[in-house]
């Protein structure tokens, strides 16, 4: 990976010397669907005709492939082997305006990086996919890889007869000879240009748009997705959910789409949940639902499709300089993604789940050490690379809807329209956009710009409050901490409610209400003296601003007895996500909050929420409980899991969320049991369709605990032999509990670069079973071993998922914990992306290591 590397100075550099008029781009896939060694490449020719700012300069162009066979620049033949060293070809000489003509033999990838092959098991067909973000481009064209680079990009794909073919502009023509070529694109990066190619389901759908001046717009739409999964595709509600979303920007962006057509590809083995290639969006194909899902399953697709949507504008109309200002998109896109679903879908809860799941990653990702300000020192890909993380999307997104509650919704949106028109097809910095802001608020953005966007780290925010004989609130203040590290206080547009029972089911409710400006330590809150006692107060009400939310003591003991009684969904969720940060914070015994979700979570509402409560108890049980009390919390909580699935309504959404959490925290002989009969169809619960998705999460924990052999496990594959199939089968055989198993799952992951992306994924995820701990023991030291080597020899891609996904932090010890500062003393010279990796799990297991001990002092439960 070193060699492949871009850093922000010579991007910078070659961004003053070069301007980019136009590329064409020439592939050639046919022998995607040859045998044997022919398959593994592909032919690309690309033609780049650029200007240089200092004629007689050098620079170089990028390109990672196997092989080059020949390089013209300005009509000149240059000595491929002297001037490609297999990531780069150097550049001298160079004119002002120049011709760069590169024919190569590039790969076909198996990591979902570049052009990625895959083979379909259910009946052989061979899909083909690009993708890019931050740097992948090279992998498939010669190119100046950096997003400020922009050009108009003209592809020719010559592919084998009777593939769908898409591109970023529309086909030109029909397809001759299978060669398809597509129309030239408006100015963009190169890392959103896009192919995707194969015999996919193509369904076509028309979007039409009046605007008030009577002008007329048509955009064609297409959703694509394998034919194995063409029973599956509701193309109808992806439809849908994309007309609101055109519909809504549309309305508040006054920018036309500007990229014609709108094609949405579901995609195998992908890595990310989408990507925002303007015209020719790509998703993974997990969004295309083979079993019963909630609603919160529709909630989260509409939303990523709503967020890719966005992006048309923020990201691709109008494009961050250089991955420093990678928020510039993302952030913006995340915060549109939830305003978009509320306003414009049937999804109006969707400020819930922003406060419930986006936030919470967001503050994970402020507390490690590699936390970062909203604007980030990105020195170069790698960098870049990990930074797609939960600050640079969900705390930019919460930190954007502070803003509007500053500025007001109408400025803000003011601001995106000029913006847009000031800079479309452009590039930008932080300043371009608080610039247009500055103008349609009035306001200086600058100080607050240096304290969200500038500084790193999250604040907590704790009500205090005195009262007089009468029980009433003489004085009510919010009190600002920030840890040591970030002590930055920042300003807070906030709501602080007071609630108490009321009504003949005693709910909790809201009964006062009041917003303030939060600065400095202390802030008073005069609105609501002279308010009765409340029984909670809940400081960031609404979820206005980012912040840990604390409660006084009267308050958590309210939320202790009685949180199922808090009536607003919204306020409930925020409780709920506090509660949880104190159980991090290692300040709430993990005992108490998987207790709180025995007692409460049966009377959650929100299904994504009680999606969270699940995840969220699930990890409290195996990281954060002392040892010597997790085998009677893992019985406690898997009885009230039972106990909740037994009551949940016959075929709803609950019953099947409370099902899937009962197989993950299943352990006792009897539960075990009842997953078996489940699956044999010995056992029934009313109303529960154990369709095939649930029949493999069922199996999961069966092999986990050494009831389910390779037999059964390749059994239930001839039911489901499907890629989706093949995935379930890799995790649940990496499951058992075995040694030998442990060995290959091991070897085929770390010292092996055969098995695709998808099914490293789910190898690891087999692999690493927290009941599995004595037996996974040896691999940790093994770990530290190999780390180095993995990041040096594999791509990024699985470069990540086997530093994060293989750290022993099953182990929860302090011997774990020395062994990776070991590591981190010993190799400081190591990758910085590679040692930021290490250093956020070396950081979660400390994490653990303090809850653990604060669960342990709790002592001994009655």
């Amino acid at each position: 990976m070193p060699g492949e590397n871009l850093s922000r100075d010579e991007a910078q550099v070659r961004g003053r010397l070069l301007s980019v008029e136009a590329y064409d781009v020439a592939l050639d896939i046919r022998s995607a669907v040859a045998q044997g060694a022919e398959s593994d490449t592909f032919r690309s020719r690309t033609t780049i005709r650029f200007r240089c700012a200092e004629p007689g300069a050098a620079t170089f162009a990028d390109l990672l492939a196997p092989a080059v066979t020949s390089v013209t620049l300005n009509g000149r033949e240059l000595d491929p082997a002297a001037v490609f060293d297999g990531t780069r070809i150097a550049l001298d000489g160079l004119a002002a305006e120049n011709t760069l003509v590169v024919d190569a033999r590039c790969a076909y990838s198996r990591t979902g990086e570049g052009l990625h092959r895959f083979v379909d098991p259910e009946d052989g067909e061979v899909y083909l996919y690009t993708q890019y973000e931050p740097a992948d481009s090279r992998r498939v064209f010669a190119t100046f890889e950096q997003p400020d680079l922009k050009a108009p990009f003209t592809f020719e794909v010559t592919a084998p007869e009777g593939w769908a073919v898409l591109s970023n502009g529309a086909r030109e023509g029909a397809a001759e000879g299978g060669r398809h070529r597509f129309a030239t694109t408006r100015p963009i990066s190169t890392y959103i240009t896009a192919v995707v190619a194969g015999p996919y389901h193509v369904v076509t759908d028309t979007y039409r748009r009046t605007f008030e001046d009577g002008t007329e717009l048509e955009i064609p739409l297409g959703a694509l997705c394998r034919k194995g999964l063409a029973k599956h595709f509701d193309a109808d509600d992806v439809f849908a959910v994309t007309k609101q979303g055109l519909d809504f920007f549309h309305d508040h962006f006054d920018f036309p789409y500007p990229f014609g057509k709108y094609d949405q590809a579901f995609v195998p083995e992908y890595n990310l949940g989408a990507m925002e290639n303007p015209g020719c969006v790509t998703f993974r194909e997990e969004f295309i639902f083979r079993g019963k899902v909630t609603e919160a399953a529709y909630e989260r697709r509409a939303n990523v499709i709503l967020h890719e949507m966005a992006h048309m504008w923020f990201g691709d109309l109008v494009t961050m300089q250089w991955w420093d200002d990678l928020w510039l998109k993302e952030s913006y896109a995340d915060f549109m993604g939830s305003f978009a679903l509320v306003e414009a879908t049937r999804f109006t809860d969707g400020w819930i789940t922003f406060a419930n799941r986006r936030k919470s990653w967001a503050y994970r990702a402020d507390q490690l050490p590699s936390t970062h300000p909203v604007t980030a020192d990105i020195r170069d890909l790698e960098d870049a690379k990990l930074n797609f993380d939960g600050i640079t999307y969900a705390k930019g997104a919460a930190v954007l809807k502070q803003l509007v509650a500053y500025v007001g919704q109408e400025a803000f949106l003011e601001g995106a329209r000029r913006y847009f028109k000031r800079h479309a097809y452009g590039n930008t910095r932080l300043a371009d956009l608080l610039a247009v802001l500055e103008e349609t608020s009035g306001r200086d953005l600058a100080q607050w710009s240096r304290a969200w966007l500038e500084t790193a780290g999250v604040n907590s925010l704790t009500p205090q409050a005195v009262y007089d004989a009468q029980d009433r609130i003489t004085e009510l203040s919010v009190l600002q901490e920030a840890a040591d590290s970030h002590p930055e206080l920042r300003p807070h547009r906030v709501a602080v409610g007071l609630y108490r029972r009321q009504g003949a089911d005693s709910a909790l409710v809201r009964y006062a209400r009041a917003e303030v400006d939060v600065c400095g330590p202390r802030t008073a809150v005069p609105e609501l003296a002279g308010q009765e006692r409340p029984e909670l107060i809940l400081v960031n009400d609404e979820d206005l601003t980012y912040c840990k939310v604390r409660f006084d003591e009267g308050s958590l003991a309210t939320l202790r007895a009685r949180l199922g009684d808090l009536a607003d969904p919204m306020a409930r969720a925020l409780c709920w996500a506090a509660l949880w940060g104190l159980t991090r914070d290692g300040l709430m015994p993990a005992r108490d909050y998987l207790d709180l979700v025995r007692r409460f979570a049966g009377r959650e509402t929100d299904i994504g929420v009680l999606q969270s409560l699940h995840d969220q108890a699930q990890a409290a049980l195996e990281h954060y409980t002392a040892p010597e009390h997790r085998e009677g919390a893992a019985r406690e909580l898997a009885e009230g899991a039972l106990h909740e699935l037994r009551l949940a309504e016959p075929g709803s959404g609950h019953q099947l969320t409370w099902a899937r959490h009962f197989a993950a925290v299943a352990g006792a002989p009897a539960d075990l049991q009842l997953l078996r009969g489940l699956l044999d169809g010995t056992a029934k619960i009313d109303g529960l369709d154990v369709d095939q998705e649930l029949r493999w999460t069922l199996l999961g924990p069966l092999a986990a605990h050494g009831l389910a052999d390779e037999a059964a496990i390749t059994a239930e594959l001839a039911r489901d032999d499907t890629a989706s199939g093949r995935r379930h089968q890799v995790r649940c055989l990496a499951a058992r509990p075995s040694a030998e198993v442990k060995e290959q799952a091991w070897q085929q992951v770390v010292e092996s670069d055969t098995l695709s992306n998808a099914l490293v994924e789910a190898t690891i995820a087999g692999f690493a079973q927290p009941e599995q701990r004595e037996l996974l023991a040896p691999c940790a030291p093994r770990y530290f071993e190999a780390v180095e080597r993995v990041w040096r020899e594999r791509s990024i891609e699985i470069g990540m998922a086997v530093v994060r996904g293989l750290f022993p932090d099953w182990l929860v010890e302090h011997s774990t914990l020395d062994a990776a500062d070991r590591w981190l003393t010993e190799h400081a010279q190591a990758a910085p992306a590679l040692r930021r990796l290490v250093l956020e799990k070396r950081d979660d297991l400390a994490r653990a290591l303090r809850a653990q001990a604060c669960d342990a002092a709790a002592g001994v439960r009655p």
